[in-house]
């Protein structure tokens, strides 16, 4: 059974029944081992995707780009977390992952881990609690 998109008239590419998940990430589970993407994990495209030469090296480079890829390209032109993307594309975690790492090879984004606040040192957490303490 497949899964259509509530919106009458909507295209095969916003269908995303198992079948459809299968075939945009090749039958592929995940990322690659040696990719590390995690749910805040930022993408950023590379240049202008819309240029034909960069579509062009990239669909050489690979066996095609759905319109998925492009979707993300487009999204991309500023940094978005991969659960971000997952949420905006309404697919698993699992299949946009599959999707960003092809986008990697194909040089046309790249990805950096979001930056986490530092934790104080514990220290400092005390000598801050003994100050409210005495107030």
């Amino acid at each position: 059974m497949v899964r259509r998109s509530a919106r009458p008239g909507a295209d095969a590419a916003q269908d995303t029944g198992p079948e459809r998940i299968y075939v945009l990430t090749g039958g592929r589970g995940g990322p690659a081992a040696r990719t590390r993407l995690d749910l805040v994990t930022l993408v950023v495209a590379i240049g202008t995707p819309w240029q034909s030469s960069a579509v062009t090296q990239a669909v050489s480079a690979q066996r095609r780009l759905f319109p998925e890829h492009l979707d993300i390209l487009r999204r991309c032109r500023s940094p978005l977390s991969v659960a971000e993307l997952s949420a905006h594309l309404r697919l698993p975690f699992s299949a946009v992952a599959v999707l960003v790492e092809d986008l990697l090879r194909a040089e046309l984004v790249r990805t950096r881990d979001a930056v986490l606040p530092a934790v104080p040192d514990p220290a400092l957490i005390e000598e801050v609690l003994r100050g409210l303490q005495r107030l």
